[in-house]
């Protein structure tokens, strides 16, 4: 849906990036560093580490950079989803990149308050929703990277009605 004008090559390029954002935080930091959400399944599958090569970059960022993640986020919001001067099209994108890692946050933190006591012993379980919560993270972001580079809005339900909401 592209109703609010075509996009050239840089803006879509541009709505795209935002997405390895929560690519990276399901693959690195969430919801125990020792343990991310993509612990079980790149453990048991080698291949699919080939996801992690265009991580690196904001791996390095998030490495020397204090607080990067808190940083990243005011920047991209401040900076990118209320400036009206770019398009709609990379302010909808990045808000909704935002909103999917702020989804990605408070799932970790229920995860460590809740989930984790309850199944801690029950391994196999942990496992199960651990490769849940990647897999549909990687199916997301992966949806939201391709349309974004085809020039089309990624519409994800429920959280896309809240970013047209937000982002005019």
């Amino acid at each position: 849906m592209a109703w609010h004008g075509s996009t050239d090559t840089k803006d879509r390029i541009f709505a795209a990036l935002p997405y390895l954002l929560p690519l990276f935080y399901v693959v690195y930091a969430a919801p125990n560093p020792f343990q991310p959400f993509s612990y079980f399944l790149l453990k048991s599958f080698a291949i699919l580490r080939v996801i992690l090569i265009p991580l690196e970059p904001v791996k390095l960022l998030y490495t020397f950079i204090p607080f990067a993640g808190l940083v990243i986020f005011f920047v991209l919001f401040l900076a990118v989803v209320r400036n009206e001067r770019i398009s709609h099209f990379i302010r909808f994108n990045t808000l909704q990149a935002i909103l999917l890692d702020l989804l990605l946050f408070l799932l970790a933190l229920a995860f460590n308050i809740i989930v984790n006591p309850l199944l801690g012993g029950n391994l196999f379980a942990l496992e199960i929703v651990y490769n849940i919560v990647f897999l549909g993270v990687l199916a997301l972001c992966g949806y939201g990277i391709v349309q974004s580079l085809l020039g089309r809005y990624a519409e994800i339900p429920n959280l896309s009605e809240a970013v047209y909401a937000q982002v005019r």
